[in-house]
């Protein structure tokens, strides 16, 4: 009587045990269903395992190169390891084989010197063709500095259509949110979303020059089938030629500190009148925006223009509140931010703190750095009445 009930009392448990895994699988595949993406033209794929499409004729030499050298040791794997384990057991011990020793003739020794030199030059030959043609920076029709710093990219276009043109592409704030939130939107694009993306023409041979402000980053746009490091305190190129037009990402592929996954890249490839229309809106508008360093600001304006630049390269650490998280300290109530001293606060803005915690802010202009300095003085609790002049800069640059 009890081993009856002590089975069905087995069989309940098992049978709940059941009901309640199938309830969480169909919930997960709701959630999974739910929270989809697409693939992301010109960047990832849901899924992906092989490279991203090619859009320039390096990239399909790459993905050319890759296929060839996949066969070539998928070839010889299965030849040698063929031939190893057919020995091994055909002439095992345990079938009668005997251990002998095996005369070396010279063809022998010949074949597995001679065979070996012809596989690795019928690799290197059509490799450094490709290698070559993709350092032949000559005769570009735009060249355009890429500068890595903690953490964004600033452009700065230095020859062809579109000299003189400079900005910064950081990443849309709305996806640092997202990120902050710990669940984050199904987005196709999360993370590769910038304010500013890099434009160029199609069809037109564009120059990358490297360099970075602070430590190591990583130009790379994998249609492209370009990955350039950036060093401080050196400059590297290297080249692109896009053949459709469209969006194609990239990101920082370098290690570069803790907020290296917040670092992308997004390349804007239009169509030449599309491209020289772009210039002659972004030349207008950067002398529109463009501030006389020795123009003196009223408080109530200074504070205005340093919300919106807080916003788009302060808050991501510091927090909208100014209460920073984690390692990042505070703003709100800071004996540095509310000291009367201004220059103990332009010194780090323009030289970063920490070790590199703090990234310096140099690549701000002027009167950007003394707005948002005069914002935190004057936000939170920081009511100081303090203003900060763009002239006080330039004087601390010096």
């Amino acid at each position: 009587m009890k081993e009856g009930q002590s089975l069905r009392s087995r069989l309940k448990a098992l049978r709940a045990t059941t009901t309640a895994a199938a309830l969480g699988a169909g919930v997960w595949l709701e959630v999974a269903a739910q929270q989809a993406v697409n693939d992301l033209p010109g960047g990832p794929a849901v899924n992906q395992l092989n490279f991203h499409p090619p859009v320039t004729k390096i990239a399909e030499e790459q993905h050319w190169l890759h296929w060839f050298m996949l066969i070539i040791c998928t070839v010889i794997f299965v030849l040698v390891f063929g031939v190893m384990f057919y020995s091994i057991l055909k002439h095992r011990k345990s079938v009668g084989h005997k251990s002998q020793e095996l005369a070396e003739p010279i063809w022998v020794e010949l074949g597995w010197t001679i065979v070996p030199l012809l596989i690795v030059i019928g690799m290197a030959l059509p490799a450094t063709k490709v290698l070559v043609a993709q350092k032949d920076t000559t005769n570009s029709d735009l060249t355009i500095k890429a500068t890595g710093m903690q953490w964004k990219w600033g452009y700065d276009y230095i020859k062809g259509e579109g000299e003189g043109i400079g900005f910064l592409s950081t990443l849309d704030n709305s996806h640092r949110v997202m990120s902050n939130s710990g669940k984050p939107e199904a987005v196709d694009d999360y993370l590769l979303k910038v304010d500013n993306p890099l434009v160029v023409p199609v069809g037109k041979k564009v120059r990358i020059i490297t360099t970075a402000n602070d430590v190591i980053h990583a130009w790379m746009v994998p249609a492209f089938g370009v990955k350039q490091d950036a060093i401080p305190g050196f400059v590297r190129d290297t080249w692109f030629r896009a053949e459709k037009t469209g969006d194609f990402y990239g990101q920082c592929a370098e290690l570069c500190g803790k907020e290296h996954a917040y670092m992308p890249i997004h390349v804007k490839v239009v169509t030449a009148e599309e491209y020289t229309k772009w210039v002659d809106e972004k030349k207008k508008a950067m002398a529109a925006a463009a501030d006389d360093p020795n123009k003196v600001w009223t408080l109530t304006d200074l504070v205005k223009r340093g919300e919106s630049v807080y916003a788009a390269n302060c808050a991501a650490c510091h927090q909208a509140n100014g209460k920073g998280a984690g390692p990042i300290k505070p703003l709100d109530g800071s004996a540095i931010v509310t000291d009367a001293d201004h220059l103990k606060m332009t010194e780090i803005m323009l030289n970063g703190a920490a070790g590199g915690a703090m990234p310096a802010w140099k690549q701000l202009s002027d009167t950007e750095l003394a707005a948002v300095m005069t914002y935190a003085k004057n936000s939170w609790s920081n009511q100081t009445q303090q203003i900060v002049q763009p002239a006080q800069v330039v004087a601390a640059r010096k």
